[in-house]
């Protein structure tokens, strides 16, 4: 790996996060913020011993023709005193209404699963964005742009590190089908000449009372290629406590 690449894209990350600054603050700025933070935790004993702690937080902000996102996930899970996952994930996304269904986006993510293999995954992408469908209670979008991801195989593992371009998909619906409960399911392909990977996320969320909720999720990630000795799909059942601003 380069010098050049990996300041290419830590660059790409920072104008990303930064691009915000943009945008002129004035005082009702904070009425322009929204998002979740989720909370799970399991705990069993007997025969197995183990915990796992979920947590996720996403904030957007809306202001004129700009849209900013920014999401962090993370999963750590303990059985009998020792470590059995532990994932990290972060992503920033800004993009710029140019007419009243189309965008142009950048995009750039980081990805830490220390039981996959690989030591990181990063990946930053640009180009365009429409929304398909919009109204009181369905949101559609889909994203088309190059990019280009970084693999860098864990120190332990069998494999070679990969950094390439890519061609990255995705797509993103939202449902609220009653005042409480909404429906939403994404999905994010990164195809390259050596690797790809898919990500799908199915969630349902169920208020319960004032901005609490009650959200059930399905992610499964597949890799096509991956180092010696583990799995191409990672899967993730979860049910987390939400709180939304």
């Amino acid at each position: 790996m380069t010098t050049v690449k990996v300041s290419s894209l830590l660059a790409a990350a920072i104008l990303a996060a930064g691009s915000t600054q943009l945008y002129a603050e004035d005082a009702d700025s904070s009425s322009l913020w929204s998002g979740d933070a989720e909370f799970g935790y399991v705990d069993t004993s007997g025969n197995t011993e183990e915990t796992t702690i979920k947590g996720r937080a996403q904030a957007n902000r809306e202001q004129d023709e700009w849209r900013y996102n920014i999401t962090f996930d993370s999963l750590n899970s303990t059985a009998n005193d020792a470590r059995s996952a532990e994932k990290y994930f972060l992503s920033n996304r800004l993009a710029y209404q140019y007419q009243e269904n189309d965008y142009v986006f950048a995009y750039a993510s980081y990805d830490d699963d220390r039981f996959s293999g690989f030591d990181y995954q990063a990946t930053v992408s640009a180009g365009w964005g429409r929304r398909l469908l919009n109204n009181e209670v369905m949101q559609w979008d889909i994203e088309l742009g190059p990019g280009y991801r970084i693999s860098k195989v864990d120190g332990g593992a069998n494999g070679e590190d990969a950094d390439e371009a890519i061609a990255r998909g995705f797509t993103q619906f939202s449902w609220d089908f009653s005042e409480t409960a909404n429906f939403s399911q994404s999905l994010n392909v990164e195809a390259g000449a050596d690797n790809t990977i898919s990500k799908s996320i199915t969630a349902l969320k169920v208020q319960i009372v004032g901005a609490l909720a009650l959200k059930l999720s399905y992610t499964i990630k597949y890799t096509d290629e991956v180092p010696a000795a583990t799995k191409r799909a990672d899967t993730e059942t979860a049910v987390t406590v939400v709180y939304s601003f």
